[in-house]
């Protein structure tokens, strides 16, 4: 039973080989964010089952305004978890609990925001983005239920970026493998049951989204040996809640422009019709799953370079990119030779329509070859991020994105007008997508060896390394050096 314990507990990532901390981090963190995933890709295979494709348009459709308005959670995460893994790493309790209250504390204002702000502004944005009638009113549904339910999706990526930040990735998983499946019970009882339709496949996942939460909570609570959660620390004081948002801030802007370029697109999408909507739904969601062992090693590099950036670990940082990179090239390469091979069995698991099928793996088969350069983007701006350097990512998202992505997907667009194609051909979205992971890699890979995360990363360690000697002199900081 010790030994089970000890599994589902804080890893220290600032000794032992580099790759096989990477790794033991990585592989439960891939396994959850394809549970992750699945919340969509379950609605998305029980609507487009059981009541059709426009069904699936639909919750496709919704897709990118929900990721526009959910980004104050991305940042308020994003911040929580770099400053967990640094003061974890510098073994500093009482900024490590500090941490931890105000970043909960952020995340209940960001809630109510979200629950009042979204269900207003969801059929005017639907509205904008020329959502098709057939399909408009499911989409406003879908997403209010979301906004309505926003708690428990932003308290899960809270508590499970406190929880990843401590090193235990395998708790996390733990939760979210619980939740999913619940999410899949839910859905099928809603949708084939009681014949909710669409508003089902949302009030299932904001369930299962909430009952994790709660599994997050109850964990943290029993690790007061690493820090403490009391009322005292909830208080969002201006120190922590300035670090918070100045980390934050940029990867929640980064989310809120990729996720304005996501509804700039869908526009164009729309523009194409049912068909083409139905198609980008099902490549979203096989890409989704194919992205997701970038993200887990891009999390993985953030948590190892905020630990051993703590420590004061810079070489080791270096040592675990080139591990990283590794691991990271080599498994999208593999996915890369599975989505060529395998597709075309893949997405029947959405539909039967021949035409869908054939059109979604001639669009798979454009993306396929820009895994590998996701896989360089995701390590390098991990440890950009880990390093306590969130803005650079921020900035090389704003190129790719508004500058790169979007003006090649209205321009190939406009160009391919013919008579069979009056609004362009629909390839234009998934070229102009390849284009921008390219170029992403080649912007990151050039900016990493240039080293600006290495001074943000010494500017860190030394303010840190001030702040514990002041406190040492007054005799404030109680326990720093039993963690």
């Amino acid at each position: 039973m010790a030994k089970l314990s000890s599994i589902f507990t804080a890893r220290d990532m600032t000794k032992g080989a580099p790759w096989k901390r990477i790794l033991e981090f990585s592989i439960p963190l891939l396994i959850g964010n394809i549970a992750q995933q699945f919340y969509n890709t379950a609605d998305s295979i029980i609507v487009g089952r059981y009541i059709g494709d426009n069904a699936l348009a639909a919750v496709g459709s919704a897709g990118p305004i929900l990721h526009l308005l959910l980004v104050l959670f991305v940042g308020v995460s994003t911040g929580t978890g770099i400053m967990v893994s640094q003061y974890f790493g510098a073994k500093d309790r009482e900024k490590l609990s500090r941490t931890i209250g105000v970043s909960m504390t952020l995340t209940v204002i960001a809630s109510f925001v979200v629950m009042i702000v979204g269900p207003l502004v969801s059929r005017p944005l639907l509205n904008l983005l020329n959502t098709p009638a057939s399909i408009i009113d499911w989409c406003e549904d879908y997403l209010n239920i979301f906004f309505l339910g926003a708690a428990g999706f932003s308290f899960y990526n809270i508590l499970s970026g406190v929880l990843r930040g401590l090193g235990d990735s395998l708790s996390a998983l733990l939760f979210l493998l619980v939740s999913t499946a619940l999410n899949v019970v839910l859905d099928i009882w809603f949708v084939a049951k009681f014949n909710m339709g669409v508003p089902g496949v949302a009030l299932a996942t904001v369930i299962a989204q909430a009952f994790s939460a709660v599994l997050c909570f109850l964990k943290l609570k029993k690790m007061s040996h690493l820090f403490d959660i009391r009322l005292k620390y909830f208080k969002p004081v201006k120190e922590f809640t300035v670090r918070l948002v100045k980390l934050g801030l940029p990867s929640g802007l980064t989310q809120a422009i990729f996720s304005l370029a996501m509804v700039t697109v869908q526009s164009l999408t729309n523009s194409f019709g049912e068909m083409i909507i139905a198609c980008n739904v099902i490549v979203m969601r096989v890409d989704g799953f194919a992205m997701m062992p970038n993200f887990s090693y891009g999390m993985a590099m953030t948590t190892y370079t905020g630990q051993n950036v703590g420590a004061g670990n810079l070489d080791r940082v270096k040592e675990g990119m080139r591990s990283g990179l590794k691991l990271a090239v080599s498994t999208a390469a593999g996915i890369t030779a599975v989505i060529l091979l395998l597709g075309r069995y893949l997405i029947p698991i959405f539909t039967d329509t021949v035409e869908l099928v054939d059109l979604g793996m001639r669009m798979m088969s454009i993306l396929a070859v820009g895994y590998v350069a996701m896989a360089v983007t995701q390590v390098l701006s991990g440890i950009m991020r880990g390093a306590g350097d969130t803005v650079t990512p921020m900035w090389i998202s704003m190129i790719t994105t508004i500058a790169i992505r979007v003006p090649i997907a209205y321009g190939l667009a406009y160009l391919t007008r013919s008579s069979a194609y009056p609004n362009g051909r629909p390839e234009s979205i998934f070229i102009s997508l390849l284009i921008a992971w390219i170029s992403g890699a080649l912007i990151n890979s050039f900016i990493y060896a240039k080293g600006t995360w290495r001074k943000k990363a010494l500017r860190e360690f030394r303010q840190k390394a001030d702040g514990m000697a002041e406190n040492e002199t007054s005799d404030l900081k109680p326990d720093v050096g039993e963690i």
